[in-house]
């Protein structure tokens, strides 16, 4: 062989198992999420014979699992198919102001949250998230982004018994 033709067979060899990486963090965060899981206090917030642990547990065995079977996969010499998406333009540049304005969101929803509770941090969260995304009506939007947020609120304080920060908002809702 040459030298070419070397170089070649190794490139191919690494493209081949490069996937082993993506096993080995679904791995690692299945690994995670069970000794979180099983961490996690029974009685804080069981409301029948399916506790919080539950889920997690689900979760992460469904990780290790899918872990396995793509390395398994990965070893055979199955390849992944590329998108093929018909409205996925792969040489198009990634539109960063887009996911800057939507990480200003999650980062404003984490900032105000502690401050002014749930209610309203949440309504900026929504609110921002649609805005990045090209929504441009400045009645409706809001709105929606509030009404979304007070029923997260009660839907996850009332109805789950998820307590979230109500801030001033606390004696109203």
């Amino acid at each position: 062989m040459t030298t070419t033709e070397e170089k070649a067979t190794t490139e191919t060899r690494t493209a081949d198992r490069s996937e082993l990486g993506i096993c080995a963090l679904l791995l690692v965060l299945g690994v995670l999420v069970l000794t979180d899981a099983i961490r996690i206090p029974t009685d804080f917030a069981q409301r029948g014979p399916v506790g919080p642990k539950a889920v997690p547990v689900v979760v992460g065995i469904g990780l290790l699992v899918v872990a396995v079977l793509l390395a398994r996969d990965v070893l055979r010499g199955v390849r992944g198919e590329s998108e093929t998406g018909e409205d996925v333009d792969l040489a198009a540049p990634a539109d960063w102001r887009t996911v800057l304005m939507l990480s200003g969101a999650f980062l404003a929803n984490a900032a105000l949250i502690g401050v002014v509770g749930f209610p309203i941090s949440g309504a900026v969260l929504f609110w921002g998230a649609a805005y990045a995304l090209g929504s441009r009506n400045l009645v409706r939007d809001p709105l929606i982004a509030a009404a979304l947020s007070i029923a997260t609120y009660l839907v996850f304080n009332n109805l789950l018994g998820v307590p979230l920060p109500g801030g001033p908002l606390m004696e109203v809702l």
